[in-house]
Formats: C-alpha cells, sequence, structure tokens
C-alpha cells in the first residue's frame, strides 16, 4: 500500500543526539516501518553491534529505551522480540513521530482522525471557558495566515498546526498540552494526504470555518466551539480520504 511521506519536516526535532538515541531511533523506525515485523526475534547483540557500531552498554540501553515504549521486550535464551503493535505506546511523541517518518497509510489516517474528534472538539470546548486575551487575539491571527493571498502549502500548514496547537493551549488542561504531538502529526497527516490549498478557494474556505471556531471562543459558546470544532475535522478526514488532491 502506497503511504503518503508528511511534508512536515520531523527530523530535525529528532535529530539523533548520541550514539543511544541515534541507534534507537534506528531500530525503532525499522518497527514501525515494518522492516522488523511484529513477533520477530531482532539480531543478536554481537551483529546489532557491529551493524551500529556501538558498543553493548549503548546498545542495551537503546533497547531498554525501546522497551519502555512498548515496542520491544527481551526474555533470557529466548533474545529480543518486536511486540504486537497493540502493546506499543503511541503516545510516545517518538513513536508518534516515526510513524510520521515512515509514511502515512489509510489505516493510520482513519486512526488519528478518531482520536482528534475524540479530543479537539473538547478542547475547543474548554478554550470558550478559559482562553485570555492574548490567546483569542493569536487564534484570529493563525486564521488570517491560512486564508492570506497567495498562502502555500507549506505556510497553510503551518498556520493550520499552530492553530490547532493554540486551542489545545487554551484549554488549559495539561493532560491536552501533553499530547500536543498527537494533534501535530495528526494533523500535517490529513493535509499532507490532500491540502486545501490545492483546491479552488480552498484555503479561504478552510479559514472561514476556522475563524467561526474563533469566534465561537470568543463568544465564550463551548457548544458553537465544539461543533465548529468538529465540522472541521470531519471535512479534513473526508478530504483525506479522497486521496491526494491535484498540484
Amino acid at each position: 500500500m502506497n503511504k503518503a511521506k508528511p511534508s512536515h519536516d520531523y527530523s530535525r526535532a529528532n535529530a539523533p543526539r548520541s550514539h543511544t538515541v541515534r541507534v534507537m531511533r534506528e531500530i525503532g523506525m525499522a518497527i514501525v516501518a515494518g522492516r522488523y515485523r511484529q513477533g520477530a526475534i531482532l539480531p543478536g547483540d554481537a551483529e546489532l553491534m557491529a551493524k551500529f557500531g556501538v558498543s553493548r552498554t549503548v546498545l542495551r540501553e537503546a533497547m531498554k529505551t525501546l522497551d519502555g515504549k512498548g515496542l520491544l521486550q527481551s526474555r533470557a535464551r529466548i533474545g529480543t522480540r518486536v511486540r504486537d503493535r497493540a502493546d506499543w505506546n503511541l503516545f510516545d511523541p517518538e513513536v508518534l513521530i516515526w510513524h510520521a517518518e515512515a509514511g502515512f497509510d489509510a489505516a493510520f489516517l482513519t486512526h488519528v482522525g478518531e482520536m482528534r474528534l475524540a479530543l479537539e472538539p473538547e478542547a475547543a470546548a474548554l478554550a470558550a471557558e478559559r482562553r485570555t486575551p492574548p490567546q483569542l487575539q493569536a487564534l484570529y491571527g493563525w486564521v488570517e495566515q491560512m486564508g492570506a493571498t497567495g498562502v502555500t502549502a507549506t505556510q497553510f500548514v503551518d498556520a493550520d498546526l499552530n492553530f490547532h496547537l493554540a486551542v489545545a493551549a487554551a484549554a488549559a488542561n495539561p493532560f491536552l498540552t501533553s499530547i500536543s504531538t498527537l494533534i501535530e502529526v495528526a494533523l500535517v497527516a490529513a493535509l499532507t494526504s490532500s491540502s486545501p490549498v490545492n483546491e479552488p478557494s480552498g484555503a479561504k474556505n478552510s479559514a472561514a470555518e476556522h475563524r467561526a471556531i474563533v469566534d465561537a471562543i470568543a463568544h465564550q459558546d463551548a457548544d458553537g466551539a465544539r461543533a465548529a470544532m468538529r465540522l472541521v475535522i470531519k471535512e479534513g478526514i473526508a478530504r483525506a480520504a479522497t486521496g491526494p488532491t491535484p498540484r
């Protein structure tokens, strides 16, 4: 199945900072991308140490971290096994980013769309109750950027992403803030698959729909903010399901 590659550059934010992080990332990416399949036994320590050019200490630290993310399980006399996907911690920011870098398939897009519907309408409702004047001003600013004349696909993604993260921040709920990477990956996944910028008046229409969210938040209309956010997310899911739009 073809996968859509993200236009957003996650690699810089996830760049290896040490040998341990490099090994962890390469093995983690291989698992998420399916090069190491679920249930498979990884090569032995000696082979992996030679492959990555690292010490046993570095390798084991990387394996320990991947175990903590739910990707691996080590057992004496058996080896290190790739866990079933159901055991993976998909809320882990690095695991989410590895999915983004590996490419989005239809199932991933569906699942993250469902999570957006579960989380973001409630974030908008809370934002209507808790937003501050500076936060409201910032939200209107992102909407203006989304609908700006001549906006590029990259500029639209950045403005749209920052809009949704700003709504989550205005909700003033630490749990929503802590899963901001999920919102980021979910939104970039949807916009990578199919962007409003590539449709006639698409950016303007999308900006208007997002403005409706901010208007409801400005009027402290929690139900209206919730409904407007659901509309935006559902339209994004429907757009992504139709496949990439012409460029």
